[in-house]
């Protein structure tokens, strides 16, 4: 009998540039008819040739050298097998999913769909003050979590372990659907990021405010404050483009 299967991809990278992956790390979490979702003992890492030095900013972050991928396969001919493991995939998942699908093209993917955790965790814990992925790891203490796997930080490995465990929780507490579509709109921020209004949450804002909003920058910020004003019946839903995710939440 076939199962449900989300595979969890984290990337690290060699610094700015197009195709210059350097690890790609991935944890399955799968569905148990008794247990529900479930972590697997599905996972892995693989270095990759990124084709150029690691810059040293970068470096300092994940702490993979040069001279430990100048004989790893390159992107393009590692990154399938990993994408579109045999076996059923039903969707790929990160935190901050939109820098992994700058590399994870759907032609590598099969056009899998993607889950965001991220943007489904600002949905599900907006009480939470931040949102980053080991931010979520000490404030919520997901339970069967092994410290030790989930280390180093800003390793792919350990990042998607950890990343699977919000997921996984996620999964349990609502549909897979609704964590994709969610994963589909913009970012909805519990509270205003930057400004004179950092930190307030946006059924406090005036109508005029709310509407000078509109005109951000960030997507995120402007789905927002549509999204209230929406709620005050004074706008509309309207289709929002979104770009690469900017806020730090």
């Amino acid at each position: 009998m076939s199962t449900f299967r989300v595979r969890v991809i984290d990337l690290e990278t060699a610094g700015n540039g197009q195709s210059d992956v350097c690890e790609i790390g991935w944890q399955d979490v799968v569905f148990d008819s008794a247990d529900g979702w479930v972590v697997s003992s599905e996972r892995g890492s693989q270095l990759v040739n990124p084709g150029r030095p690691i810059s040293p900013d970068t470096m300092a972050v994940h702490h993979i050298l040069d001279c430990e991928v100048a004989d790893a396969p390159y992107w393009k001919e590692i990154a399938r097998s990993i994408l579109r493991p045999d076996g059923k995939i039903d969707a790929l998942a990160a935190h901050r999913a939109t820098f992994e699908q700058r590399y994870c093209t759907p032609h590598m993917t099969g056009g899998l769909p993607w889950i965001c955790t991220w943007k489904c965790a600002l949905r599900m814990w907006p009480e939470l003050p931040r949102f980053s992925n080991q931010m979520l790891r000490y404030q919520r203490m997901p339970q069967g979590l092994i410290h030790e796997l989930g280390l180093p930080a800003h390793r792919a490995m350990p990042d998607a372990y950890v990343t699977a465990h919000h997921l996984r929780d996620q999964l349990n507490a609502t549909s897979l659907e609704q964590l994709l579509a969610w994963s589909n709109e913009p970012g909805l921020l519990p509270r205003v990021p930057t400004g004179s209004n950092r930190g307030k949450s946006w059924d406090r804002l005036s109508v005029e405010t709310l509407a000078e909003f509109l005109h951000d920058r960030d997507v995120d910020v402007r789905f927002s404050a549509q999204t209230e004003l929406t709620r005050r019946s004074e706008l509309q839903p309207t289709v929002v483009s979104e770009p690469v995710q900017r806020t730090l939440l």
